[in-house]
C-alpha cells in the first residue's frame, strides 16, 4: 500500500503497513482513512463519519486533544485526506458495500482496527522487528491481529470487485474493538440492520496455525470501568488526621474486588488492571484512579456483576470518607455463534481443506457480540470464527505476532463464503428478510 487509495498489494505486505502505523480505539485515523480510500478505489460504496458509527453512542472516547494530536499525525503520515476530514474527532468507522450481479443475502464481515497501548519487542527473535515493520510508535503496537484482519479483508475486497457474487457484501471495519467501545456504537448507525449473515474472524486464539475454528461460542459479556476516589490531601507525618487517603480506600477497594466470590454455574472474571494515585511520599493523596472489569458468560449474570462491583466499590469509599464517581467506559454482551454459522463456515474450510478446529480455552470477548445480537434478533445467521496464525507469544504481549502464511486461507475462506451465497449445503433458504437486497449506498 504505497499511498492513500492505492489498490491492495500483497496480504502480508497490508498486513505490515498496519502493523508498522498502529492507532489505539477511535484514533485509527490514517488505518481507516487509508482503507477507505481502497475500498473507494475499488468501487466500493463507502460510508464514514456519523453515516458509519453514532457519535453519542461510543464509550472510552479519548481526550478531545489526544485524538487531535493522533489526526495531525495521520495527515502527515500518509492518511486519505479524502476521508480525514469525516473522522475528525474520534468517527473512525467504515461500512463499505458492493452489490453483486445476482440477487441474495446481505452478508456482513466485520474486521477490527484498533491496536493496543503497548511497547514493541524490539528483541531479533521478534520478526517484526527482525524484518523492520515493528511500530514505528512507541508504547503503540499491535498485539491482537487486527492488522491481519483488516489486510484480509482489503484483499478480499479487490478479489470481489468483479461483483461475481449473489447479493450484497459489507465490510464492516471497527475501531475499538479492545475495551468495548466501538461495535455498539456502529450498530446504533445502523450498519447491521439490513445483513443476513455476520462473520467476524479472529486470528490466533491459539488454534494450530492454518486450522479453522467454525464456531467460537461462549464469548463474555464485560464492563469496564474508571473508578475514581476523591480525598483530601494533608501532611502525611504532621497532621494525617486531617486527610483522607483516596490511595489507602482505593488499594483496599482492589483487594475487595479480586476477593469476591465466583458466580456458581457461571464463568466470571474481575481484573484491576492500573491504579494510579500519589504525587510525593509525604502527603495523604487526594485523589486515586482505577480501571477494572467485570466478564461472565451470561447477559444477567454479568449485570449482577458488575452491580456487585459497583456497590463494594461504594461501600469501601464511604469507610474511609472518599467521594466517589465510577464511570461506563466499556461495554460487551455475551454471544455465541449458531449453527447457521457455523455449518456456513465449516463448509467452506472443507470445500479448501482447510483442517478444522476446536478452542482449547474458553474465549474472552469481543464487542463483534453487539452485530452478532442485532442480527440474530432480526432473523439472521451470526458466527464469530477463529483461524490459527502461530504462537509467537501470547495476546496481548510484547512478543505477539502472526504467521502471514494464514493470511490468504482467510481471503480464500470469506470469498468461498460470499460467492456460494452464504448457504451451506442442504440447509435451505436463508432466515426471513436475509435475502434482502439494500437501499443504495452512496459515497
Amino acid at each position: 500500500m504505497a499511498g492513500p487509495g492505492m489498490l491492495p498489494a500483497p496480504v502480508a505486505d497490508l498486513r505490515r503497513d498496519f502493523h508498522r502505523h498502529p492507532e489505539v480505539g477511535f484514533c485509527e485515523f490514517r488505518t481507516a482513512s487509508r482503507a477507505a480510500g481502497t475500498l473507494a478505489d475499488l468501487g466500493w460504496d463507502v460510508l464514514v463519519g456519523p453515516d458509519a458509527i453514532a457519535p453519542s453512542a461510543r464509550l472510552g472516547v479519548p481526550p478531545e486533544q489526544e485524538l487531535e494530536s493522533a489526526w495531525e499525525r495521520a495527515a502527515a503520515s500518509g492518511g486519505d485526506r479524502r476521508f480525514l476530514p469525516a473522522m475528525r474527532g474520534g468517527l473512525t468507522a467504515v461500512v463499505a458495500s458492493l452489490r453483486g450481479r445476482r440477487p441474495g443475502p446481505v452478508v456482513a464481515l466485520r474486521a477490527d482496527m484498533d491496536a493496543l497501548p503497548l511497547q514493541e519487542s524490539r528483541s531479533a527473535e521478534h520478526l517484526p522487528a527482525r524484518q523492520g515493520f515493528d511500530s514505528l510508535w512507541p508504547g503503540t503496537m499491535h498485539a491482537c491481529g487486527h492488522d491481519g484482519h483488516l489486510a484480509i479483508a482489503l484483499t478480499l475486497a479487490a478479489r470481489l470487485a468483479d461483483r461475481d457474487f449473489p447479493g450484497t457484501v459489507k465490510l464492516l471495519l471497527q475501531p475499538a474493538e479492545e475495551g468495548g467501545r466501538g461495535g455498539a456504537a456502529m450498530v446504533a448507525a445502523g450498519a447491521a440492520d439490513d445483513v443476513g449473515l455476520f462473520l467476524a474472524l479472529h486470528l490466533g486464539m491459539g488454534l494450530p496455525g492454518g486450522a479453522v475454528c467454525p464456531a467460537v461460542s461462549g464469548l463474555m459479556g464485560n464492563a469496564k470501568l474508571k473508578a475514581v476516589f476523591g480525598g483530601v490531601a494533608a501532611h502525611a507525618a504532621m497532621s494525617p488526621d486531617a486527610g483522607r487517603h483516596a490511595l489507602l480506600g482505593a488499594a483496599a477497594a482492589a483487594l475487595g474486588v479480586h476477593a469476591m466470590p465466583p458466580v456458581p454455574g457461571h464463568e466470571t472474571r474481575v481484573n484491576v488492571g492500573a491504579l494510579h494515585s500519589g504525587t510525593s511520599s509525604n502527603i495523604v493523596p487526594d485523589r486515586a484512579e482505577m480501571l477494572l472489569e467485570t466478564r461472565a458468560d451470561d447477559a444477567a449474570v454479568s449485570e449482577q456483576l458488575e452491580a456487585r462491583v459497583r456497590a463494594l466499590l461504594a461501600g469501601v469509599a464511604s469507610s474511609y470518607g472518599l467521594s466517589l464517581d465510577v464511570e461506563l467506559i466499556g461495554a460487551v454482551m455475551p454471544a455465541s455463534s449458531d449453527k447457521t454459522a457455523e455449518a456456513i463456515v465449516a463448509g467452506a474450510a472443507r470445500a479448501h481443506h482447510i483442517p478444522l478446529a476446536a478452542l482449547t480455552r474458553p474465549p474472552a470477548s469481543d464487542d463483534a457480540t453487539a452485530f452478532m445480537r442485532k442480527v440474530q434478533g432480526n432473523g439472521g445467521a451470526a458466527g464469530y470464527l477463529g483461524l490459527g496464525a502461530g504462537n509467537y507469544g501470547p495476546h496481548h504481549s510484547p512478543t505477539f505476532d502472526i504467521d502471514e502464511s494464514v493470511l490468504p486461507v482467510g481471503v480464500r475462506l470469506l470469498e468461498h463464503i460470499v460467492r456460494a451465497g452464504a448457504a451451506p449445503a442442504g440447509a435451505g433458504a436463508m432466515p426471513p428478510g436475509a435475502g434482502a437486497m439494500p437501499p443504495s449506498v452512496s459515497a
